[in-house]
């Protein structure tokens, strides 16, 4: 029995999120293969092919795998998870916006239970969850013949991007399902990693009263980091920062080596985004603030003094 990877890619790379995901998946056993779906992606399969462990990529190219619909995508991973001999035991996905949106029709479809968010693989059948906001750790052991899993990529080591050698063979690509169609994206673009895949992450919080003094106090200490900036639901909600930085659990779930909490008072929500990281300083003058529970480095002060004398020390 094999074990397959859904990729992550813009076409003409693999996205870091997939290289989590074939560790997740080498823990669980048998031959690792990548599938490659979409249109123009010889670039992002040959890429693929290059990942450690990984022993065979499928490329499926079509015109509806374009912009990687939902539906489109779940009839391609079906086609091979249904069509194959002796079959996959298996099929993983990042636990991303893209994964989280795939994984449950290919779940339904089979008749299976998806084990979501998975963060360790103990045996093949046997995996570990958080739940309750990350405050507890389920141990989820699954009879199903094929096991549809989410990945938290931030618990996996990435996979090495080179050094494999997988063989690269074509599939037919699936038809436009019809149930949805590609109206338009607007891409943010920026020179900071990507938050997901910082090693540092610069947040801020309600405190900071407005965007303005967002960009002020958190853009400098982010800039001389060269970290990625992340917010927290209150932020947002507030207008103070862009959706796509929220970090928690409705947000990005993110474990960098370094994350700095600038006024943020550490809601649990916000703790099950963040609370894996390696290293988190926390700057609050809310001696009594839940985010000091988790820190590794605390400074009781105010925020728009502590953090510009910050900046201005690195």
């Amino acid at each position: 029995m094999s074990v397959l990877v859904i990729a992550e890619h813009d076409n003409a790379s693999i996205k870091p999120a997939t290289l989590n995901t074939v560790t997740a998946a080498l823990a669980c056993g048998g031959e690792v293969h990548v599938l490659v779906a979409g249109e123009g992606a010889a670039a992002a399969a040959a890429a693929a092919g290059q990942i450690a462990g990984v022993t065979k990529v499928i490329h499926a190219d079509g015109a509806a795998l374009k912009n990687s619909l939902a539906e489109t995508v779940a009839a391609q991973v079906l086609a091979l998870v249904q069509g194959s001999a002796p079959g996959y035991s298996h099929v993983l996905f990042a636990a991303t916006a893209s994964g989280k949106n795939v994984a449950p029709r290919v779940a339904a479809t089979l008749d299976v239970a998806q084990i979501s968010d998975i963060t360790k693989v103990i045996s093949p059948d046997t995996f570990e969850r958080p739940i309750y906001a990350g405050n507890a750790i389920a141990t989820v052991q699954s009879a199903d013949a094929i096991k549809v899993l989410t990945v938290r990529t931030t618990a996996f080591e990435a996979a090495a991007a080179t050094g494999g050698s997988a063989s690269v063979e074509s599939a037919r690509a699936a038809a436009d399902a019809g149930k949805s169609s590609f109206v338009g994206s607007e891409i943010a673009r920026n020179d900071r990693p990507e938050l997901t895949a910082a090693k540092i992450i610069v947040s801020g919080g309600r405190a900071l009263g407005s965007a303005e003094k967002f960009n002020e106090v958190i853009t400098p200490l982010a800039d001389k980091l060269g970290a990625a900036v992340g917010a927290s639901r209150a932020a947002v909600d507030a207008g103070y920062a862009a959706n796509d930085l929220q970090v928690g659990q409705t947000g990005k779930i993110v474990a960098p080596q370094l994350y700095i909490a600038a006024g943020i008072s550490g809601a649990i929500q916000h703790l099950a985004g963040m609370k894996d990281s390696k290293v988190i300083v926390a700057i609050n003058k809310d001696p009594e603030a839940p985010i000091f529970s988790v820190a590794d480095y605390s400074l009781e002060a105010d925020l728009f003094t502590a953090v510009p004398e910050l900046a201005g020390a690195v």
